[in-house]
């Protein structure tokens, strides 16, 4: 059985009832920018194609480049993964290029109800930020020693079961937490900055995946690699 349907499966098996059967795994490739899975995005500033070892990626500025998707693609999973191929390439420290937002309100949620993914430059590297917030439950996953060159694709993931919460790069555990998770509403999603258009990405994004269910990197087809096959120390 192909990857795509052992993962729409255990999805609708995971969450169960006719809502979750409707939940699919999304794959985004930004190897164009006028139609990102299925949508029209919104382009702010002038992001470009840049290459990648699979073929052309969407790449940022750092100062006024981004995309917005009128989709949060976990609207309704009560557990997720989300895995994206990138390349951080430098400038300011706090950078958040992935940022899915619901747009109901919840009551005493700062912020909004959200989950994303940044990234901290420090000298010539880069650490990874994940976090979720919602009702009753809000977690960072950071961890400053654990740094990664600059200018270097790598696979970065997230993943919750409900409980546990963990960041990975290339497979290989960042940091993990404890959440009591609650499925999130539908939404939106930017690309290359946070919502409210502060925190610019500086580099590439090749592909972008969420998974309704928890996939543990190295838990689908028997080996650490990427979405496309990238893994530990690929370029």
């Amino acid at each position: 059985m192909r990857r795509r349907e052992v993962l729409a499966g255990a999805g609708a098996a995971a969450l169960g009832g006719p809502a979750a059967a409707r939940l699919r795994e999304t794959l985004w490739t930004l190897d164009r920018l006028e139609r990102i899975g299925g949508h029209a995005p919104q382009v702010l500033g002038a992001p470009k194609l840049s290459d990648s070892p699979w073929g052309p990626a969407a790449a940022f500025d750092g100062e006024d480049d981004a995309l917005l998707v009128p989709e949060h693609p976990l609207a309704g999973a009560g557990a997720f993964t989300i895995e994206a191929l990138i390349r951080p390439d430098g400038g300011r420290i706090e950078q958040r290029w992935l940022h899915l937002a619901q747009d109901a309100e919840d009551p005493g949620v700062s912020g909004g109800t959200r989950m994303l993914f940044e990234i901290r430059v420090a000298g010539a590297g880069w650490y990874l930020d994940a976090f979720i917030k919602g009702p009753g439950y809000a977690l960072t996953l950071v961890a400053p020693e654990k740094l990664h060159p600059l200018g270097e694709w790598r696979r970065v993931t997230q993943v919750c079961d409900g409980r546990r919460y963990a960041a990975f790069v290339d497979g290989v555990l960042q940091a993990q937490g404890q959440v009591d998770f609650k499925p999130q509403g539908p939404g939106r999603t930017s690309i290359g900055v946070r919502m409210n258009r502060v925190d610019w990405f500086r580099g590439a994004i090749r592909e972008l995946r969420f998974m309704p269910q928890a996939v543990w990197p190295g838990a689908v087809d028997g080996h650490q690699g990427g979405p496309s096959g990238v893994g530990a120390g690929s370029p």
